[in-house]
């Protein structure tokens, strides 16, 4: 029975218990040690104040701060909203991302730590002198454990904890998006209705107009001409008719696709408030249908551009990937120290498996190994300067980011202003159509104005109830854009893990 194990040991002049207080002395000194560079955030590269607005250092964090459900007031809206980010499966897919990079995280963080495992191994080979020789053993053993004294390890960490971090806000910027693009899409389906609404009361008043020309052709007091050009504008309101039909189709199936389902009973009911083919009575001057009319968004401030540091998600994740190029800065430069690994065990050996945990059979190993590279043909040193380039490239993926986010807020804050001034203008051109059309009407009945006059009037009183909707429409899309440009409804990391439990839930 062998009664000790080997014991492996490099050459040094110390004994071993000298060699473990010069071992954990080192770890001590040299634990704190990493070749990480030191983090410093590159300036903006933008301009302090937004191009044509006045300073509003006052209300910088409004935006940020308001929720969704304070933004948009409209019931439906909401429930819209809170449908698609239950089952919208690029949110579902965003959130999986972030579980995977804390799973990954874990592991960085375990490799700091030794691997602790229970071994039990037995051995019968033939001898000799034609018997058996026996060997079993059981034990704790350690392998391969690296002491960090470079900070190697550490740097890996460091990385993946960025890396987590940066698809945390990759979450977020997902999820503003998915708001956002849900209720745009909502304003675009209202707007359809208004437009189908508009269209379908159109056709019907300029098939009565056909009747009209073509009962007075019969009795001389029309040409064909006049025929041909009532013909003409009713054909042509049933081709814009066909091309809206098409598109509030598309519109509705790119909802669908937002919300993961078909769509809810409350929307279905409010789309269906005026079906498409209902008769309508000719338009009163300024009235249009209502869809997006009761429609209203908090004010937003627009804060400083520096807010968008701190507010926008985008560029939070820009940063953390910069941070993770930084942090695998470090384990590049460690690769050109020593590496120092440790294999260490503990347990009983024996030639007889009823004697393995007897008295005197009790024994360890202890084997350090350090590592030096002396010749690579460069490989380490391409590692640091590609590690060094990536971070360059980080820096100015960062820098675009704050760049693209600044065009974007500047872009929504020049639409507010001309696109409510355009909203005034049109209402007020559909006042004048409106009652130019009247008149002409009461006119051509009266025998002072041609058909031509009055065609033309209901063409552009038509184009002005078009012009309307879509002004309407980009007016309150822009607000949406401002919103989520500006970092609006941005939630911490709290919301975000509560979101990933209510998906883990859902999938059990």
């Amino acid at each position: 029975m062998n009664k000790t194990m080997s014991i492996k040991l490099m050459p040094m002049l110390l004994s071993t218990k000298a060699l473990t207080l010069a071992t954990l002395a080192c770890a001590v000194t040299l634990a704190g040690c990493s070749l990480m560079p030191t983090y410093e955030r590159p300036l903006a590269p933008v301009a302090a104040q937004w191009p044509g607005t006045a300073p509003t250092a006052g209300s910088t964090t409004a935006a940020a701060e308001l929720a969704w459900q304070d933004f948009f007031t409209d019931a439906t809206l909401k429930q819209l909203i809170d449908t698609a980010l239950l089952n919208n499966r690029d949110q579902r897919i965003a959130l999986l991302r972030v579980t995977q990079a804390r799973a990954q995280l874990g592991i960085r963080r375990a490799d700091q730590f030794p691997t602790l495992s229970a071994t039990a191994t037995g051995s019968r080979t033939p001898n000799n002198a034609g018997g058996i020789n026996s060997s079993y053993a059981a034990g704790l053993t350690v392998t391969a454990y690296e002491l960090d004294f470079f900070g190697r390890v550490a740097s890996l960490k460091e990385q993946a904890l960025a890396q987590y971090l940066a698809t945390a806000e990759a979450s977020q910027t997902a999820r503003i998006s998915l708001i956002a693009t849900v209720a745009q899409t909502w304003l675009s389906l209202l707007a359809d209705e208004e437009l189908l609404a508009v269209s379908t009361q159109t056709l019907a008043t300029r098939d009565d107009s056909l009747k009209l020309v073509a009962l007075r052709l019969q009795h001389g007091a029309a040409s064909e001409l006049d025929q041909n050009l009532a013909e003409s504008l009713l054909q042509g309101a049933r081709v814009t008719l066909a091309q809206q039909t098409q598109k509030r189709a598309l519109d509705e199936n790119a909802l669908v696709l937002l919300l993961g389902q078909d769509l809810p009973e409350a929307a279905r009911q409010r789309l269906q408030a005026r079906p498409v083919g209902t008769q309508q009575a000719p338009a009163q001057p300024g009235t249009m249908p209502g869809g997006l009319m009761p429609l209203q968004f908090a004010e937003l401030p627009a804060g400083l551009p520096s807010d968008l540091l701190t507010h926008r998600p985008d560029i939070r994740q820009a940063e953390q990937q910069l941070i993770a190029s930084n942090a695998n800065i470090g384990a590049a430069r460690a690769a050109f120290f020593p590496r120092i690994a440790l294999t260490a065990g503990a347990g009983s050996a024996s030639s007889e498996l009823s004697g393995l945990f007897k008295s005197g059979s009790w024994g360890w190993t202890f084997a350090p190994q350090l590592v030096l590279p002396i010749f690579d043909a460069g490989r380490n040193q391409a590692n640091l300067e590609a590690a060094q380039a990536g971070r360059d490239i980080a820096v100015a993926q960062y820098e675009q980011a704050i760049q693209n986010a600044f065009r974007e807020v500047a872009d929504a804050l020049a639409g507010r202003d001309t696109l409510a001034s355009q909203l005034q203008a049109s209402q007020a051109q559909l006042q004048a159509e409106a009652g130019r059309a009247r008149l002409t009407q009461l006119r051509y009945d009266n025998g002072a104005a041609s058909q031509l006059d009055w065609l033309d009037a209901q063409r552009s009183l038509f184009a002005a109830q078009q012009a309307l909707v879509q002004t309407r429409l980009a007016y309150l899309q822009n607000q949406i854009a401002l919103y989520k440009t500006l970092g609006g409804g941005a939630v911490t990391q709290a919301v975000t893990a509560h979101a990933e439990n209510q998906l883990n839930t859902q999938q059990r």
